[in-house]
C-alpha cells in the first residue's frame, strides 16, 4: 500500500530500537481516507468474510473501514476489561501480553457475537509479537468460528508475529512490512 508507506517514511516517528510511533495516523488522530483505503485492500486479500473481529482500541477504526468494505458486515472487538454491562458468565475469555505497554490483559467477546460457522478476519494495527492475534485466535477457536485471515496495518517483520500465527495454519496479509530501523530511519520491505 503505497499510501500507507508514504505516511510511515513522512511521519513515523523511531522511538528506541523498536518502537514505531504513527499516533498523527493510526492510532490517536486517525486518517479516514487512509481506513477506507485500507478497507478496500483488505476485501481484496480476503473472501467469504462474514464477521470482522478486532481488538480494543487503536485497531477498531480500521476495522470498520474493512468491514465496510466487506458489505457492513458486523464488527466485533475484544473489550480489554469487564464492566458493569458484560456478563462475564456468557463470554469467551483470553489474556493478550500488550508488547508496547508491558501489561498483561484478560479480553472478552459476548458470546452473542461470535458463533460457530462464523468466518472471521481479524484486523489489527500492528503486529509484533503475535501476542494479539493469538489471542483473538483463541476466542475464534472457543466459538468454534473460522479464522479466514489476519490483516495487519504495520507489521514489524524483524520479530516473531507472523510466523507464530502462520504456524496455525492462518494466513497473514500485511499492508506495510517494517524490516528494520537504520539510523533513525524506517526501512519497509
Amino acid at each position: 500500500m503505497d499510501t500507507l508507506k508514504e505516511r510511515i517514511y513522512k511521519d513515523g516517528i523511531i522511538i528506541g530500537d523498536n518502537i514505531l510511533k504513527v499516533d498523527s495516523f493510526i492510532n490517536h488522530q486517525i486518517d479516514t481516507k487512509l481506513v477506507d483505503d485500507l478497507g478496500k485492500y483488505f476485501a481484496t486479500k480476503f473472501k467469504g468474510v462474514n464477521k470482522v473481529l478486532t481488538i480494543e482500541t487503536s485497531g477498531i477504526a480500521f476495522a470498520i473501514g474493512v468491514a465496510n468494505h466487506f458489505d457492513f458486515c458486523p464488527l466485533v472487538f475484544a473489550k480489554k476489561s469487564g464492566s458493569a454491562t458484560l456478563d462475564t458468565s456468557n463470554v469467551y475469555q483470553t489474556s493478550v501480553a500488550s508488547f508496547t505497554k508491558k501489561v498483561v490483559n484478560n479480553v472478552y467477546v459476548d458470546k452473542r457475537f461470535i458463533s460457530k460457522g462464523d468466518k472471521i478476519l481479524i484486523i489489527d494495527d500492528f503486529l509484533a509479537e503475535g501476542n494479539a492475534l493469538l489471542g483473538l485466535i483463541d476466542i475464534c477457536k472457543q466459538a468454534e468460528a473460522e479464522v479466514v485471515g489476519c490483516g495487519i496495518i504495520i507489521e514489524k517483520g524483524f520479530q516473531a508475529g507472523r510466523k507464530k500465527v502462520e504456524s496455525l495454519g492462518i494466513r497473514v496479509e500485511s499492508a506495510a512490512i517494517v524490516d528494520h530501523f537504520e539510523n533513525g530511519k524506517v526501512i519497509l520491505k
